[in-house]
């Protein structure tokens, strides 16, 4: 099997790189080795590596900087997928691309299903939704897996962010009325190579058991790292952003776990393994 993979050198990239080796041969490129934004240098790298599926970790996620920057969220988020999902058609093959809970609003009471109606509230989200709708309009094989609060051991994340800031102030105030599922890198890759074992094609939601606060992650992450700094929950009203964030980022991933058997841990178990795991 010859795997394509985008974003080589992102969170999930980095780790799908070292997951998919068993699969078969894995040609691997950063932005530098595959400028997405630029259609015909990916329609050219598709049909040179003919491959047999096309795994895109890369995307455009300064969720803030996409407020101003909506043209570079697009071309990276939906221009680039939809060409990817286009090639993947010509020649057969499988496109496996990754979308968040930000294509939602978040303002429904439970956790959002698949069906749910969509309804992003940033451009961020607005750029991924585009995505999705592009991929499934190709008319090719497509899975499209929908996560939430990704971090890992390795890029730019909350987690990594909070274990800085909690060595450099005396005291941290972070959001407590916003709730999802931390998902961790690792378990996000491990995921889409049993996925892939089995061929799933379609839209499914994959995030990790449990829920969680920004806030009550943020003291979880300092604990296992042995931190004491205080954190102090605020409300989003306290904290403003250029972008809006969701309230409720929670994704019922029943679906994934009946139809194919696949089950995320729970996002403490999911925070352990990466605290392990980071430098």
């Amino acid at each position: 099997m010859k795997i394509l993979l985008t974003g080589a050198t992102g969170q999930v990239g980095w780790e799908l790189r070292k997951t998919l080796a068993p699969l078969g041969e894995v040609k691997a490129f950063d932005r530098f080795g595959l400028d997405l934004a630029d259609a015909p240098t990916v329609v050219a790298s598709v049909r040179a590596l003919q491959p047999d599926v096309i795994v895109n970790a890369a995307a455009y996620t300064a969720v803030d900087k996409a407020e101003t920057e909506r043209d570079a969220a697009f071309a990276v988020n939906a221009t680039a997928p939809r060409v990817l999902a286009e090639e993947a058609r010509r020649s057969g093959a499988l496109l496996v691309h990754y979308s968040t809970d930000y294509v939602f609003d978040g303002e429904k009471p439970a956790p959002y299903v698949e069906a749910d109606a969509t309804n992003p509230i940033n451009v961020y989200g607005a750029s991924k939704l585009a995505g999705e709708r592009a991929v499934a309009a190709a008319g090719g094989r497509y899975l499209i897996l929908r996560t939430c609060w990704v971090y890992g051991p390795r890029g730019k994340n909350f987690y990594l962010t909070m274990l800085r800031l909690a060595k450099e102030r005396p005291e941290l105030h972070v959001v407590n009325d916003q709730v999802g599922a931390p998902t961790s890198s690792l378990s996000i890759a491990r995921a889409t190579v049993q996925l892939l074992q089995q061929d799933a094609q379609g839209l499914y939601h994959m995030a990790a058991a449990g829920e969680t606060s920004w806030c009550g992650f943020a003291r979880a992450i300092l604990k296992g790292a042995g931190l004491a700094t205080p954190v102090h929950a605020i409300g989003t009203k306290d904290y403003p952003t250029p972008a809006r964030r969701p309230r409720n980022s929670r994704l019922d991933c029943s679906k994934l776990r009946r139809e194919h058997g696949v089950a995320l841990p729970p996002w403490e178990e999911q925070l352990a393994e990466v605290t392990l795991a980071a430098p």
